[in-house]
């Protein structure tokens, strides 16, 4: 199973769910599920943006559990 450790990355920076979703400017449903790894795809532009903000790679966010 791919893991989406966002939650992770967010506590590391200090940074909360509201400041994610709020810099991410999309919904915050589809978020939500995505950070609790309750999806089942992400588009590479939702990755490139997850990057952008979090200042980060994307295999920083990405991994296999």
């Amino acid at each position: 199973m791919i893991y989406v450790k966002i939650n992770d990355i967010l506590k590391q920076k200090g940074k909360s769910k509201y400041w994610f979703i709020k810099n991410m400017e999309g919904g915050y449903q589809s978020l939500s599920n995505l950070m609790n790894n309750e999806t089942m795809a992400i588009r590479f532009s939702t990755l490139e943006r997850i990057c952008a903000v979090l200042e980060c790679e994307p295999g920083d966010i990405l991994c296999i559990k």
